[in-house]
């Protein structure tokens, strides 16, 4: 009953922002709820000049609503038949993860460019996005303004990529009686799931291929996505070992404070589907868990939104989209070099 009283106000603007920007990310998936939502809680923050009572509800969201959709995540991920049906497009996603977290840190040091937003855009544009950002932020503590900022950046070159790859496949002569080649290449080269759709769906309409390119570019985005574990276990694994040292000069820091164990429980959760899968059961009784979180990210980018000051965001986000593109343009020279190294294109 405390609970609700403290934060049942942010709680319910939070939905009120949620609920209409989801149905619209539905209508506009290259868009995708998440980036309307945070888009309207930056512009719902300008009109409100005192947030007091709603300020406890709105933290709880964006910080504990966003661990319980990752948590929500793994249901979705049945790792034995991505990593099957992934394997061709495996060393692929490799070198362009690792060639988006290398240009991301050099980049960093080069443009000093702050550590946390640095870490944001490079893992949201080597692995999923928004979904790689939900993940990654809750990790490595980082705050609202930072993956408000994240997700602008990945947002803007997601729109790019969803737009201009179909002509510019077409251009560098990918086969247009095969999806495979543009599906790899859109699987690995653009970063959320909703604009690598987009851009697939788009290649078998000029083509009238059916769904062929964008089953496989779906496959290995999904392959790509599995990053995701290894990616924030090593930056939990970091953080904690740094206010580990941090906590001897002064106060005693638990284990239980300082690691974020709803990685654990999202990998526990990938586990679960695998191994119920693979006992026979339907992958579709995980969907409803899948749309739920999908939900959550949306809900917790609404809080995002309303906790970010658009105009400074607006003032200081020269730096990251640089980062982004540089990213972006790594990620794309990649993917294409090694689908001609491996004879694929």
């Amino acid at each position: 009953m405390a609970f609700l009283e403290k934060n049942w106000k942010g709680l319910l603007l939070c939905l009120i922002i949620a609920i209409p920007s989801w149905l619209l990310g539905k209508q506009f998936p290259i868009i995708g709820g998440a980036v309307i939502a945070i888009i309207a809680g930056m512009i719902v923050t300008l009109f409100f000049k005192d947030k007091t009572s709603y300020e406890a509800g709105i933290k709880f969201t964006s910080k504990k609503v966003l661990q319980w959709a990752v948590i929500l995540l793994g249901f979705g991920m049945n790792l034995t038949v991505i990593l099957q049906t992934g394997k061709q497009s495996l060393p692929i996603i490799i070198s362009t993860i690792a060639t988006s977290l290398i240009i991301a840190y050099v980049l960093h040091k080069v443009m000093h460019i702050p550590g946390k937003i640095s870490t944001l855009v490079g893992v949201g544009s080597s692995i999923c996005g928004g979904s790689a950002i939900a993940a990654t932020a809750p990790v490595i503590d980082a705050d609202d303004e930072e993956v408000a900022q994240a997700i602008s950046v990945i947002f803007f070159f997601n729109v790019l990529a969803a737009l201009i790859f179909p002509t510019f496949g077409k251009i560098i002569g990918f086969d247009i009686s095969s999806g495979e080649a543009f599906g790899i290449f859109a699987g690995t080269a653009v970063n959320d799931t909703s604009s690598v759709t987009a851009a697939a769906s788009t290649w078998d309409s000029m083509w009238g291929l059916g769904s062929a390119t964008l089953d496989t570019a779906v496959t290995v985005k999904l392959t790509r996505t599995l990053a995701i574990i290894p990616i924030t276990l090593v930056l939990a694994l970091m953080r904690t070992r740094k206010e580990k040292k941090s906590g001897e000069e002064g106060k005693k820091v638990s284990l239980n404070q300082i690691f974020p164990f709803f990685i654990l429980y999202f990998v526990a959760a990938s586990i679960i589907t695998t191994v119920a899968v693979s006992m026979g059961v339907d992958s579709g009784v995980f969907s409803p868990i899948k749309e739920l979180s999908k939900f959550f990210i949306v809900l917790a980018m609404a809080a995002i939104g309303l906790n970010t000051d658009i105009v400074k965001l607006v003032k200081t986000g020269g730096k990251p989209i640089v980062m982004g593109f540089c990213c972006w343009v790594g990620i794309t020279g990649v993917s294409l070099f090694m689908q001609h190294l491996l004879g694929i294109w």
